[in-house]
């Protein structure tokens, strides 16, 4: 309230009481409070008293740039040309005047007001020196401009340095700070755009970069041109690094936006309308956009090459973030190529240098940038036709050459800081045999080779986080240094112990070993593998089978599949071809048996379904391959697999994950409407093209379910598509996804209802779909949902033209499916599902229904009270929902289904059921004694519960049977009830 009033009264009203409410203040001791917002407070009352000490009035001394009236510029423009920097006065500014003591311990509480620990506050105190600036004496207000610059110290915090930075631009905004300043200012502001301060696993400092941008969008509208003139090129260089090369997108845009600012009103800025174009502020959101294309497009200017190089050298190749030392490498070795001469010379041997660095960030990243600013000069030699040598002495070659061999010395490949400089060491490797180093038969070849394996062979002790990166690094060292070193007749020994190697380590126990040794052989160049193909194709084949060994090694499988894919594509294909040479027509069926069958691979582990990674790979795989035979032998293609690789594809693209789901669909897709030559035998071409035209899918999101679903389902209509289509929206219709679940079941019952009226279509739809069942049978993975889906289909009517005739060949056939697939079952949820579609059965009319009633009751005895209840209410709604009980009895049957409490014991209920078994005319389950020696041959059948089966109920011998805990009962119970068209709710049971 005091700073309101202080805001808004009267100066001669407050003068008074000034003095007092500044001593009482500075007893507060409000500095100290954890409250930010008592803070800001009483920052705010102490300029307030600050500006009612002093006189309003507006500096003689100020430097103003223009007029504030555009008719007043107009005028005077007219009149005279205007000298910069002009100094205007007012009647009331008076500077002999006196400042009162008190003034000195205001802008004293303010200036520690600019090292607050909370922005807020240290802005609120920036703006009161401002304000308290413009109304002292020219020396007095220069002294507080050198207190400010005291701020930018390294002895002080970043806190400090983001205040100093709001108070320059403050004054700078004000008129306040002059030119006579700006030397000692530019400085603190160069320093101040590229301030980081490392502080854990992290920084500070993007809030103080922020604010000197803004210091600089302040310079360009406070000064005249003349007056930053010489100024111009640091500051436009230090901006065009903060735009390009900060790690913060606030600050690039900050930075992009006082460049325009600058580029507008001061106009001496090289290049500004150049770079603006191609570095606007939405441009540079993009951190890799920023680093690899738009530095590239400015470091062709040459007032920019040189600082933009020296920049990424001294502060960015050491950053403490992985991924800007990374980007920083890639950018070097575009910007080497603008200032060969200044990185041979300057640049590289600095690097060199870095790269035995103790610290781990700064030795990374000079290995890195090493790596890529070789490529990048061998790459510019031989454009211009010039020897490597040209750029590179022999003190560069030998210095590069040593790097692995004195990390090796230190140790430096072991720990945490190994797995950063394996991973930057073979990037080197690579880099270094695609610029042709002379090191053929050198001893670092060896110690290259043995750090690929030494990698790969690790790979488990790797982090998680970091070893999909360090595996494929490591993998295309391994084919760069390959292709360079090994390419001689001398190498063939090498050649063969290297691939006997990794065929042994195939075997590995370890995953990870298998994973990296896989994809090594997979990137071997062709003549490596010449003479030893199919002994490297049979190896990578025995990975991807499932032993009970390696179940779970799901990524071994798709690593290995991915090899074999890229071995095909090394190699080619040739239907008469040399074995050992070349993919030939029967190492093409094997290929082609090995992808489909990994295509059923569904294995599951606590990290969920592993197996999508394997089919993945695998429809990957499968469309390289098969697009490779279509261009260079079709003939290998025949119709039984290509038919085989489209409906497998068609079946993934149909089921309920929706990334692996998108992929199918894009493989689908791919071949059908590949560029090349057309894929021969692919079945109903030309329905398909008709379903899929071109332009029409190729904006389709296929990950989406509302989007793809209703399209896959149309494949429905195609009977060589019919049975893996079917399959793979069984699984998807009765998922647990809400919104596959609904746009899948929508797809489906749109197919149904346009083959109501069509008997022939009908029955060879329900031929498939028992097909599907039968299967499928005990395969919890597609029976479960199958259940499910055909739920929805007998509720929603689907099946309605067959309830004319009794003992439909369908629902016979579809009865005896459900009492197989819960023979002895104690899957809850596949229990109920199984109720749900007994229930549906019964609108079936024959003998069918006394099965169905015949079973629906066995159930209501099972052994888990929730099946029983479950049951009971099921049938409740089935009695409502169809005519299946005459009128004299249904209020009887009604309420004992209604009244009995089905979770009570089993003698009770069993005498309720059999109530109803006889009212409805089935007959009632008969007990099936035991054999007289079951109790010999198996003694540990002792206990309270008996054994319990389809056709039976409690025998007087007792068997022991497995419990299920309270805990799965209850989830069970209460899980979401059987929706119906009919019934959205289940009635309580008395």
């Amino acid at each position: 309230m005091q700073a309101q009033i202080f805001k808004h009264g009267k100066r001669e009203d407050c003068l008074p009481y000034a003095a007092t409410v500044l001593q009482c203040l500075d007893n507060c001791r409000l500095p100290d409070s954890n409250q930010t917002l008592l803070r800001k407070l009483g920052v705010k009352l102490v300029q307030r008293l600050g500006l009612t000490f002093l006189k309003p009035q507006v500096a003689k001394w100020r430097y103003q740039r223009g007029c504030r009236s555009l008719v007043a510029g107009l005028q005077l423009s007219v009149q005279s040309p205007r000298d910069p920097g002009i100094q205007t006065e007012t009647p009331d500014s008076d500077g002999e005047d006196d400042v009162p003591e008190e003034v000195e311990s205001v802008i004293e509480q303010l200036l520690v007001g600019l090292k607050d620990k909370d922005t807020i506050v240290r802005w609120s105190a920036a703006k009161g020196i401002g304000r308290l600036a413009g109304r002292l004496p020219k020396e007095l207000a220069d002294d507080v401009a050198g207190s400010v610059l005291d701020c930018f110290s390294f002895q002080e915090t970043d806190n400090a340095w983001h205040g100093g930075c709001l108070a320059l631009a403050e004054l700078s905004r004000r008129g306040l700070l002059l030119p006579s300043r700006l030397p000692d200012v530019v400085t603190v502001i160069l320093k101040a755009l590229t301030y980081e301060e490392k502080r854990g696993a992290c920084s500070v400092g993007s809030n103080v970069r922020d604010a000197a941008c803004y210091v600089c969008w302040a310079f360009a509208r406070a000064y005249e041109p003349q007056e930053l003139k010489p100024f111009v090129a640091a500051i436009s260089s230090a901006l065009v690094i903060a735009a390009v090369f900060d790690r913060d997108v606030n600050c690039r845009r900050a930075a992009s936006a006082a460049f325009q600012e600058n580029v507008g009103r001061q106009g001496t800025f090289p290049h500004g309308i150049d770079i603006l174009t191609t570095a606007d502020y939405f441009t540079v959101g993009n951190r890799s956009n920023c680093f690899l294309v738009i530095s590239t497009f400015i470091a062709g200017f040459p007032e920019y090459t040189q600082p933009m190089i020296d920049h990424l050298v001294t502060m960015k190749i050491n950053h403490w973030d992985g991924a800007i030392r990374e980007l920083s490498a890639k950018a070097l070795r575009n910007l080497a190529q603008r200032a060969p001469e200044h990185s041979t010379r300057h640049v590289f041997p600095r690097l060199l240098s870095m790269t035995q660095s103790p610290d781990l960030h700064t030795r990374h990243g000079a290995v890195l940038a090493c790596a890529e600013v070789t490529h990048s000069l061998y790459t510019l030699a031989v454009q211009q036709g010039r020897p490597i040598s040209d750029f590179l002495d022999e003190k560069a070659v030998q210095g590069l050459k040593q790097i692995h061999q004195q990390l090796y010395d230190r140790q430096l490949y072991r720990g945490l800081g190994g797995e950063l400089m394996r991973q930057a060491v073979c990037i080197l490797i690579e880099n270094l045999s695609l610029s042709k180093m002379p090191f053929r038969g050198d001893a670092v070849i060896d110690g290259w080779q043995w750090l690929i394996n030494d990698t790969l062979r690790n790979l488990h002790l790797i982090s998680s986080h970091s070893r999909q990166r360090i595996k494929e690094a490591a993998v295309s060292a391994l084919a760069a240094l390959c292709s360079e070193y090994y390419s001689g007749e001398a190498d063939s020994t090498v050649q063969e112990e290297l691939v006997k190697q990794y065929l042994a380590e195939l075997q590995s126990p370890e995953e990870m070993a298998r994973c990296g040794f896989a994809l090594a052989l997979g990137a071997l160049p062709a003549f490596v593998l010449k003479g030893r193909l199919r002994q490297v194709l049979a190896g990578l084949r025995a990975v991807t089978h499932i032993s009970p060994e390696d179940v779970s090694f799901a990524e071994s499988r798709r690593d290995a599949l991915k090899a074999i894919s890229r071995i095909c594509q090394t190699v080619g294909v040739q239907a008469e071809g040399t074995p050992d040479e070349v993919v030939c027509r029967e190492d093409v069926a094997q290929v082609y048996c090995t992808l489909l069958g990994c295509l059923s691979d569904y294995t599951t582990d606590s990290r969920g379904d592993v197996g999508a990674w394997v089919r993945e790979a695998a429809m990957t795989s499968l469309t390289d391959l098969t697009l490779l035979l279509a261009r260079d032998q079709p003939e290998l293609i025949e119709a039984p697999v290509c038919q085989r690789v489209m409906c497998c594809l068609a079946q993934q693209a149909s089921e309920k994950i929706d990334r692996f789901r998108a992929h199918a669909a894009r493989a689908f897709l791919a071949l059908l409407h590949w560029d090349g030559p057309a894929v021969p035998h692919v079945p109903h071409r030309q329905e398909l093209e008709r379903l899929f035209p071109r332009s029409a899918v190729a904006s389709v999101n296929w990950g989406a379910p509302s989007q793809a679903f209703p399209r896959v389902a149309r494949l429905l209509g195609l009977p060589a598509y019919r049975y893996h289509v079917l399959l793979g929206l069984a699984v998807s219709v009765g998922g647990l996804t809400e919104s596959t679940v609904r746009y899948s079941t929508q797809g489906l019952f749109e197919y149904m209802k346009g083959i109501q009226n069509d008997p022939q279509a009908l029955e060879d739809f329900t031929g498939t779909l028992l097909h599907v069942f039968e299967d499928s049978l005990l395969n919890d993975r597609v029976s479960v949902p199958l259940l499910k889906m055909l739920d929805q289909m007998l509720a929603n009517g689907c099946f309605a033209i067959f309830t004319a005739k009794e003992n439909h060949p369908f629902c016979v056939k579809l009865l005896a499916l459900c009492k197989e697939e819960i023979k002895k079952s104690k899957d809850v949820q596949k229990l109920r599902s199984s109720i749900a579609v007994f229930c549906g059965l019964v609108q079936f009319p024959g003998d069918v229904r006394r099965k169905v009633l015949l079973q629906l009751f066995l159930l209501l005895c099972h052994p888990f009270p929730v099946i029983r209840k479950s049951t009971a209410s099921q049938v409740y709604e089935m009695v409502l929902t169809y005519d299946v009980v005459a009128a004299d009895i249904l209020d009887e049957v009604m309420a004992v289904l209604n009244c009995t409490a089905w979770d009570a014991e089993l003698p009770v209920v069993r005498a309720q059921r059999n109530r109803l078994c006889d009212l409805l005319g089935v007959p009632r389950p008969q007990l099936v004694p035991k054999a007289p020696d079951a109790q010999t041959q198996q003694p540990w059948l002792t206990g309270p519960a008996a054994p319990w089966h389809a056709g039976s109920s409690r025998t007087e011998a007792r068997t022991r049977v497995h419990c299920i805990g309270s805990r799965t009962l209850n989830h069970c119970a209460t899980r979401e009830a059987r929706l119906t068209t009919f019934l959205p709710f289940h009635f309580p049971f008395c």
